[in-house]
């Protein structure tokens, strides 16, 4: 027989895969038009001047040019601005 009662399934191994979010380009990098700027879940920091938000908060470029943060009255704004 055995010595000890069948043993019930553990509470562990449930934990969820990373959404990878944040900062994909940095200031003062070149991007392309349509490509993705930050990752993130909510309005935390705003679409500025030649962005938008894409349906799920993501912010993304509307032209090809140079990223740029900028902070008025304690909200962060991403804009791109044009390269001749």
């Amino acid at each position: 027989m055995a010595q000890k009662k069948a043993g019930g399934s553990t509470k562990n191994g449930r934990d969820s895969i990373s959404k990878r979010l944040g900062v994909k380009v940095f200031n003062n990098n070149y991007v392309n038009k349509g490509s993705i700027i930050i990752k993130q879940n909510g309005a935390k920091i705003a679409s500025g001047k030649n962005t938008f938000f894409s349906k799920n908060y993501y912010i993304q470029s509307l032209i090809n040019g140079i990223v740029n943060f900028s902070k008025k009255k304690n909200k962060i704004f991403v804009e791109v601005n044009n390269v001749y």
